[in-house]
């Protein structure tokens, strides 16, 4: 915009003006993307819509735009993919009892509204077994060699 719009002059008069001067300068040649549709004209973009592929293509997690009852539902639903990645049985009942503590701490505020999202506590034993159910079994150790008097025997005959 390099002008103010000069008065008794009608606004779409103005812009209408401006966008001539600027398509005769040849302004909008070489524009990436002339010639082709604009996308996604067909269908009508929400505010919410436009929030979530704005922080998609920032790189932003979406969860953290969800309401503090449904970001604790999730969560709950990714816990066994969490407790993947952990090495021993008492890091996985620490994750799950860490989430019920704050599930816990979530019911005792006040409710956002009457369908606010509660989330539910996670059964810390059913993601135990779901674990142990996802580890190879424990190797199997190999039985210590007989001490028996003719394993003596034959080691005493080589070294004579």
């Amino acid at each position: 915009m390099t002008e103010r719009k000069p008065p008794g002059m009608s606004f779409e008069t103005w812009v209408d003006r401006q966008i001539t001067q600027a398509q005769e300068r040849g302004d909008f040649a070489a524009l990436s993307g002339a010639g082709r549709p604009l996308r996604n004209l067909d269908r009508e973009e929400t505010a919410y819509d436009w929030a979530l592929a704005k922080a998609r293509r920032e790189g932003v997690d979406t969860a953290a735009m969800l309401p503090p009852g449904l970001r604790l539902r999730r969560e709950r639903d990714d816990l066994p993919e969490r407790a993947d990645r952990l090495a021993t049985e008492a890091e996985v009942r620490a994750l799950a009892e860490d989430f019920n503590a704050r599930v816990e701490a979530f019911w005792r505020l006040p409710a956002e509204s009457r369908w606010a999202p509660v989330p539910g506590l996670a059964d810390v034993e059913a993601l135990v077994a779901g674990w142990l159910a996802t580890r190879p079994p424990p190797a199997q150790v190999a039985p210590p060699p007989d001490p028996s008097p003719a394993h003596r025997r034959r080691w005493f005959r080589r070294r004579a």
